[in-house]
């Protein structure tokens, strides 16, 4: 339900603020800043991004938790999807998105509020289950044999240029 009153929203008061800062400044003007606000958010979420997947594999080369640097990188990915977007209202939280103390308010917020149930990196001690026995979550292996029912089919006509042969 939060999702349709988004869609329906955001696009009246987008088109609000348009006609309201439409109405002060001019037709012009105002499209003028529709295009430096997506020119300057290309260029800030570019750089962020970079930046973000520099923490993002500096997480993964020390083998710590990739879930912050990975809710940044989200975060900057939908700020750069809203700065692209025509409109003040957009433009606004695109630009909040791309505040990193902004972003780590949003991550402790949701952090919070969202709980993981498992985190494994893989590197657990303890047994692991040999090949073939029956804790091994593929199964028995059955030894057995086999040979092919059809021969392979052959071309029943020349290769063109297009082919090899």
């Amino acid at each position: 339900m939060w999702l349709f009153l988004a869609f329906l929203l955001v696009p009246l008061i987008e088109i609000a603020l348009f006609i309201q800062v439409g109405g002060l400044i001019g037709l012009w003007p105002t499209l003028g800043i529709v295009i430096l606000t997506a020119v300057l958010g290309t260029v800030l979420v570019r750089a962020q991004g970079a930046r973000a997947l520099t923490q993002l594999r500096s997480s993964f080369s020390e083998l710590r938790d990739p879930a912050e640097p990975l809710a940044h990188g989200a975060m900057i990915l939908v700020s750069g999807a809203l700065l692209l977007t025509p409109g003040f209202f957009t433009d606004a939280v695109g630009f909040l998105l791309l505040v990193p103390q902004f972003r780590a308010a949003a991550y402790r917020y949701l952090r919070a509020r969202v709980k993981v149930k498992r985190f494994d990196m893989g590197g657990g001690s303890g047994p692991r289950p040999q090949p073939g026995r029956p804790s091994d979550p593929r199964g028995p292996i059955i030894e057995g044999e086999y040979s092919e029912v059809e021969p392979p089919k052959r071309p029943t006509h020349e290769g063109s240029g297009w082919t090899r042969h």
